[in-house]
């Protein structure tokens, strides 16, 4: 994977233990120009100390004007991007785990602009310097549908559908391509937040074909295939990275095991 001479943007890093970080950090190895953006101050902060030789503003993904004043933003530094990788989570659970029936609607509402309807904005706004063969990926859940991950389980799988509609939409123009990957359980500190998050993670590294926890570092190695020229035939795809999780919540030890414990 070569991306000498090409544009990718990043949104979404956080800190070190973050899918862009590492996406970010295997790109620029791999020789990538890369422009990058914060949610607030505090990670801009985090991105200088990371990333000092690399430019980065903020965008707050809840403000339509700053959105619509992305390809501005870009425009300082290029006026083509090759690739654009979309990082951006979030859900309030500050006032702990509750029963999905009893999500507030402000509460849903602004997790969906955060973590799906964004992407949809941010393409918008990026569409005339995308080259023709572009490539753009946001970054979603398994198929665990666990239910500690309450309202934002439904508004991650609108995310993932969100890439089939912008991958059509986007042909009647152009090639560039949509994907989601869909990442099995990772010990980022985005996820530490989620209600229960420990013991779904320890469990689902029992679920893995390996009996190894996913690392974040190979969801990035995906994400760098996707964003390269050597997935030119992958478009409107969810690709799962979970090391075989999907396929094994029969796994046969822990069925031994739950008969056991009757």
């Amino acid at each position: 994977m070569n991306f000498k001479d090409k544009w990718i943007y990043i949104a979404g890093i956080a800190n070190k233990k973050s899918v862009a970080y590492h996406s970010a950090k295997s790109l620029k190895g791999l020789g990538a120009n890369l422009i990058l953006s914060a949610q607030n101050e505090k990670n801009l902060e985090q991105i200088n100390k990371l990333f000092p030789d690399i430019p980065a503003f903020i965008i707050d993904v809840e403000d339509e004007k700053q959105l619509k004043n992305l390809d501005n933003q870009i425009l300082k530094y290029t006026d083509k991007l090759h690739g654009f990788l979309h990082s951006l989570a979030f859900a309030n659970f500050s006032d702990g785990p509750k029963a999905f029936h009893e999500t507030k609607r402000a509460d849903y509402l602004q997790a969906c602009q955060i973590s799906s309807f964004s992407f949809t904005e941010m393409s918008n706004s990026l569409k005339n310097l995308f080259t023709k063969d572009a490539s753009a990926v946001t970054v979603s859940i398994s198929s665990t549908k666990a239910t500690s991950y309450g309202y934002l389980g439904p508004i991650k799988a609108m995310l993932e559908t969100s890439v089939c509609y912008l991958a059509k939409s986007f042909s009647e123009f152009s090639n560039v391509r949509f994907n989601s990957v869909g990442a099995g359980p990772l010990k980022t500190s985005a996820s530490a937040g989620i209600p229960d998050y420990v013991e779904n993670y320890l469990y689902s590294e029992q679920l893995t074909l390996r009996k190894k926890a996913l690392q974040t570092t190979e969801v990035a190695n995906v994400i760098c295939f996707l964003l390269s020229d050597l997935s030119s035939g992958v478009n409107a795809t969810n690709q799962i990275v979970d090391c075989g999780m999907s396929s094994n919540y029969f796994d046969q030890d822990i069925v031994k095991g739950f008969s056991k414990s009757q």
